[in-house]
């Protein structure tokens, strides 16, 4: 696909995210069954759901779609059906609603909860780990992909290796220990019922309307401070990442086979401030001394095995200043990334 220079509106940017690729389209060729989608109303349900089905069309094949999440936005739901894909709302910790879920052949697992979490603990514990836990059970005989986080990893120094697949997890804060703890217990269903599955950690995933990257350029924009107590992060264009996580079923294993999903730039806060305020003609500033420790990850096995990102930093840099510039919309979803302690 020809990567446009700019995209300016939101049905643009919509359509962008989910048209398929090549590759995608090659993964939906040899799909055997139909993909059950959870959590398909978040910040990447919808577009991972219309980049999926659009492929599964353009191929000619027969399996379809399925997105189940509570959409509580009830025009996102909307939009899946005129798409032609089947929506079902279903709260996913309720075990009945989990019970009368198709049983697909494919499933993905997006659902979670990250922000609030030192508010109400329990609720963030029971969305991470239980709730996975029981579709798990239910959808034993599928394989699963299932959304994770590099948070589960220890901080890494800014000028040291950053972990990969093979590194032991060492989550702080009880968000991190949560999403662990959802890779656990589906890697327990998985050992117990023989269930092919993948854990896909992903950081930072990017969207003109939310992502490290738009953080950045709208506090340039706006001129408010950037916090350089985390002065490194990765990205990757959130296009790139549903791309991943739909050709990942084929790499689902028992155990569970596990992929860090993030660009292979180590990006600097600093660098790229100052690089949006070029762009928007107003200097930077800047808050806090730069630490020595970031969130990082290598995502060398996932390009090595799904290829590189189509959608590379210099031009999702620059989608993000025109877009960021221009006034376009915002989820008024900041990413924190400049937290160390865990506590979202």
């Amino acid at each position: 696909m020809k990567l446009p220079e700019r995209i300016n509106s939101d049905a643009e940017l919509d359509d962008v995210l989910a048209s398929p690729s090549e590759a995608d389209l090659d993964c939906a060729s040899r799909l055997r069954g139909d993909v059950l989608i959870l959590g398909a109303s978040g910040k990447m349900g919808p577009s991972l759901a219309q980049r999926l089905h659009r492929a599964i069309e353009r191929v000619g094949s027969s399996s379809r779609v399925i997105a189940a999440s509570r959409f509580s936005s009830p025009p996102v739901r909307a939009a899946l059906d005129a798409a032609g894909i089947e929506t079902i709302a279903c709260n996913l910790l309720d075990p009945r609603q989990i019970a009368a879920l198709p049983r697909c052949e494919n499933a993905i697992f997006l659902a979670g909860r990250k922000f609030g979490t030192t508010d109400r603990t329990d609720l963030t514990w029971a969305t991470n780990t239980v709730a996975p836990a029981r579709v798990a059970e239910h959808l034993r005989g599928s394989r699963m992909v299932v959304f994770s986080t590099g948070n589960v990893y220890v901080l890494s120094p800014n000028d040291g290796p950053a972990p990969t697949e093979d590194d032991p997890p060492a989550p702080v804060g009880e968000y991190a220990q949560s999403c662990l703890g959802r890779e656990r217990v589906i890697e327990f269903v998985s050992r117990q019922q023989n269930m092919p599955a993948l854990i896909f950690r992903l950081n930072y995933a990017v969207d003109l309307r939310y992502g490290t990257l738009v953080d950045i350029a709208r506090r340039v924009r706006d001129g408010e401070p950037i916090d350089l107590t985390v002065g490194f992060f990765n990205a990757i264009w959130q296009g790139d990442a549903t791309s991943y996580a739909i050709r990942s079923l084929e790499l689902c294993a028992v155990p569970p086979a596990i992929l860090n999903v993030t660009g292979p730039e180590r990006i600097s806060v600093r660098e790229t401030a100052h690089w949006f305020g070029a762009a928007f003609g107003r200097p930077p500033n800047f808050t806090n001394r730069e630490g020595h420790m970031a969130l990082l990850s290598d995502s060398s096995r996932c390009r090595a095995q799904l290829g590189e990102p189509a959608v590379p930093l210099e031009v999702l840099r620059q989608w993000v200043a025109h877009w960021v510039g221009s006034g376009g919309a915002s989820l008024n979803k900041p990413t924190h990334f400049e937290v160390v302690d865990g506590r979202f």
